[in-house]
């Protein structure tokens, strides 16, 4: 048995986690959990600092020596105190940029545990391009189905396919806060994240979007290869 921390941005993510992800890999004997990191009393997830997390995730470290941990944070409106945030903003390709701010991000985390090496083997940083939102744009039949209200409104499967058609894959929808994924959600259906996310992804299947979503894919693939893990 292999257990997988992942330290999710909000509910949606967790939820996402909980419902879809995690059954997904239980087959192969690894066991996802869900985290979230407290950000005011009685709150957890959203408002992310780069320093919240990385003392979160040095803590969860230290904390299990048996566990494995990654996150899964939205790109868009990522916080811009990520190491080499800025830097990432130069690169013209979203996936050059992804790369860059999850290498730095686990640069910063090993450094912090140079004391001893297993810690940072043990941590592979996950940032989704733009956001969980993406993933549901790998089907949108799947989508409409998600809510009784939307099933046979023609018009509202329109305008969903009409994004995908600008796109090369999901994950390329862009980011702003007129135009990300789950502002389009929003505007075009009366999307509710937490209600609707987890409930549409689970419907739309993990290999569905992994065949789609190729920075998801890669996740996923890391997942699955730690189910080739063996403890000391």
């Amino acid at each position: 048995m292999t257990r997988i921390f992942i330290v999710c941005e909000g509910q949606t993510e967790e939820k996402f986690v909980k419902d879809a992800l995690a059954p997904f890999f239980h087959p192969l004997f690894l066991y996802l959990t869900p985290l979230l990191i407290s950000t005011s009393k009685g709150h957890k997830g959203g408002g992310l600092t780069y320093e919240r997390v990385k003392n979160f995730i040095l803590s969860k470290l230290r904390e299990d020596k048996t566990a494995f941990v990654t996150t899964f944070f939205d790109y868009y409106a990522l916080n811009n105190d990520f190491p080499s945030f800025n830097e990432a903003q130069s690169k013209n390709d979203l996936y050059a940029k992804i790369t860059h701010l999850e290498e730095a991000f686990l640069g910063d985390i090993s450094q912090s545990l140079e004391e001893d090496l297993t810690y940072t083997k043990r941590f592979f940083p996950h940032i989704q391009p733009h956001e969980f939102e993406s993933l549901l744009f790998s089907d949108i039949d799947k989508i409409v189905l998600g809510d009784a209200e939307w099933i046979d409104n023609i018009k509202l499967k329109e305008a969903l396919q009409a994004i995908t058609k600008e796109f090369e894959n999901p994950e390329l929808i862009n980011n702003s806060k007129e135009t990300s994924p789950s502002h389009r959600l929003e505007s075009i259906l009366n999307y509710k994240k937490v209600f609707h996310g987890a409930k549409i992804a689970k419907s739309i299947g993990i290999e569905n979007i992994r065949s789609k979503c190729k920075h998801f894919q890669k996740l996923c693939q890391t997942i699955s290869n730690l189910s080739e893990f063996k403890y000391d």
